[in-house]
């Protein structure tokens, strides 16, 4: 019996749910600097895997349930996720040619800027951090990315998400 055709919108909801949640997710407050940029990453991989089916609106949507979820000044993710969104979009081809240490570096990089545009506009706001741990997420979503990446291909395989 062969699996009905399905184009997995609803994967891809869930991805996004899953990374909310784990945002939300509370720790303690020593390790609350080392977490990741799920919904960032999230979002990068969807741009690379699936360009048709998530780019800049999919970025200003999440960004903007993101600005709800943190109460920062809205409109303020929704801009950086979609900035983020459009250069994995343009840049999708190169970086899936990519091996995953380099792409790993390539999501250093964008989840750096992602960090650059949120601190100015904070800065500008009167709501810059004060220390050096503002960067960590930076490194571990680096370091998480392989690990999502063989995740999230697998589960696009197994559900079909085309």
């Amino acid at each position: 019996m062969s699996r009905p055709v399905s184009h997995g919108g609803i994967i891809i909801l869930v991805s996004f749910a899953v990374a909310f949640i784990l945002t939300m997710l509370p720790v303690p407050d020593n390790l609350e600097v080392y977490r990741p940029e799920w919904i960032t990453l999230v979002l990068i991989y969807w741009c690379m895997a699936l360009p048709h089916r998530a780019g800049i609106f999919t970025g200003w949507t999440v960004g903007f349930l993101l600005d709800i979820h943190t109460g920062s000044l809205l409109g303020l993710h929704a801009m950086t996720l979609s900035i983020i969104a459009y250069l994995s979009y343009k840049l999708h081809i190169r970086i899936r040619l990519y091996p995953l240490l380099q792409q790993s570096l390539i999501i250093l990089l964008l989840v750096t800027l992602s960090q650059i545009i949120v601190l100015w506009i904070n800065g500008i706001t009167g709501h810059a951090p004060n220390d050096w741990s503002y960067w960590l997420p930076s490194l571990t979503s680096m370091l998480v990315w392989p690990w999502l990446f063989y995740l999230m291909r697998a589960i696009r395989r197994l559900y079909g998400v085309n």
